[in-house]
C-alpha cells in the first residue's frame, strides 16, 4: 500500500484511493481523523475514551487499507498524537500518511493568560509545535502540517507561511496546508499559491464549499481533505431525539432546540440510503466522495465497532447520479 502510486485513482485492499493534490502521494478516499481519541481530560472532545480501544481503532483502519491519518497537536493536548505514534511503530512507515496541525497553543502559560487554549501562529510557537508533533509521533518529519483555523488576515500575510517553507526545508515537514471554517479562507490561501492542501466542513448539512472551494481545487490541483461528514455524529446513524452529552463534549453546551432539529434533519436522510448502504453514516461519508475535487474523507472514529461501520463504505459503490439528486432534493428541502 505504498503511498506514492500513478495515475489519479486506483483500488488495493478494497480501499479506493486518490491524487493527494500535486504532491505525487495517492491516499485512501475514507481517512482517520484523530479528534474524537485526543480522550476528555481536557475538554472539547466527543466524550471519554478508552487508550486500548482507540488503538485497536487505528489498527484496524488501517488494516482495512486506510492510508491517510489526520490529528493536531491541541486534540487531547497531545494525546491523540501519541496513541498515532504508538500505533505507527506496528506499521509500514513509508505505507502511510502522517498530518496533523497545530497554531493553538494550549500551553501552561497560554492558559493561565487566556483561561483556554490560545490562538497562536507565531514562528517561535510553531516551530516549537513541530518538534513536540514530531516527538509525539515519533517520527522525523511530518507528511503535512496544517495550520488550525488561522484567521483570514493571517492567511493574507505571508509570514507565516515563509516558518513553514523554513521548516519544509529543514526536513521537519513535508508538505504543508491550511485547515479552515470559511471557504474564503482556503480560496485565499490557494489565490497566493501558499499551500498544498486545505481541510473544510463538507457534508450533507453544510455544502458552503462547493461554489468558491470546490472548482478551484481541482483548477488548482490543490488537495481537498473534507472534515466532519459525519457533522459531530449527527450523521452517524439514527440519534434518539432526547440524547445527552458528558461534560467536556463539545455537544454539550449546544442548546437544546438546535440538537434536536440536527436530529430530525438527519432522519430525513434515512429513505435515501441506497441499496446496500447499511447506515446513514456510510451515506454521508459517501456524499463528499461524490465529488472529484476531494482528496479523501476524515471521519472520527473512537472504537473498533465505529471503524468497521465507517471504513465500510469505502467497499460500497459510489453514488450513482440518481441516488445524488435524491440526497440534493433532501437538502433543498431542508432549508
Amino acid at each position: 500500500m505504498a503511498c506514492r502510486q500513478g495515475g489519479s485513482s486506483f483500488t488495493l485492499k478494497g480501499m479506493r484511493f486518490r491524487a493527494f493534490g500535486k504532491t505525487g502521494f495517492q491516499v485512501s478516499e475514507v481517512g482517520f481523523g484523530g479528534w474524537a481519541i485526543g480522550g476528555n481530560a481536557h475538554g472539547d472532545s466527543y466524550g471519554t475514551t478508552d487508550d486500548a480501544e482507540s488503538l485497536a481503532a487505528l489498527n484496524r483502519a488501517y488494516e482495512l487499507g486506510c492510508n491517510y491519518f489526520d490529528t493536531s497537536d491541541v486534540y487531547g493536548h497531545g494525546h491523540s498524537e501519541t496513541l498515532i505514534g504508538q500505533a505507527l511503530k506496528g506499521w509500514q512507515r513509508d505505507s502511510v500518511f502522517i498530518a496533523t496541525a497545530g497554531g493553538q497553543d494550549f500551553s501552561a502559560s497560554a492558559q493561565s493568560k487566556s483561561g483556554g487554549v490560545k490562538p497562536n501562529f507565531s514562528a517561535l510557537h510553531l516551530r516549537q509545535a513541530v518538534h513536540d508533533s514530531l516527538q509525539r509521533l515519533g517520527v522525523e518529519c511530518i507528511d503535512l502540517y496544517q495550520l488550525h483555523t488561522p484567521p483570514l488576515e493571517l492567511i493574507q500575510h505571508a509570514q507565516v507561511f515563509e516558518t513553514l517553507k523554513d521548516l519544509q526545508q529543514a526536513g521537519k515537514i513535508r508538505f504543508y496546508g491550511i485547515v479552515i471554517h470559511d471557504p474564503q479562507e482556503g480560496v485565499q490561501a490557494i489565490r497566493l499559491g501558499q499551500v498544498d492542501s486545505v481541510q473544510a466542513i463538507y457534508n450533507l448539512f453544510d455544502t458552503r464549499i462547493e461554489k468558491p472551494l470546490l472548482p478551484l481545487c481541482a483548477e488548482t490541483q490543490t488537495a481537498l481533505v473534507a472534515r466532519e461528514p459525519l457533522a459531530r455524529g449527527f450523521l452517524s446513524d439514527a440519534m434518539p431525539e432526547e440524547i445527552s452529552f458528558e461534560a467536556g463534549d463539545n455537544r454539550a453546551v449546544w442548546p437544546k432546540p438546535l440538537v434536536q432539529k440536527r436530529i430530525q434533519a438527519a432522519h430525513r436522510f434515512l429513505p435515501a440510503l441506497p441499496e446496500g448502504y447499511n447506515a446513514l453514516s456510510q451515506l454521508a461519508i459517501a456524499f463528499p466522495l461524490s465529488s472529484p475535487s476531494v482528496s479523501t474523507v476524515l471521519v472520527g472514529c473512537k472504537t473498533l465497532a465505529q471503524v468497521e461501520a465507517n471504513f465500510a463504505t469505502a467497499q460500497l459503490p459510489p453514488l450513482t447520479a440518481d441516488q445524488l439528486k435524491a440526497v440534493r432534493d433532501i437538502q433543498g428541502s431542508l432549508y
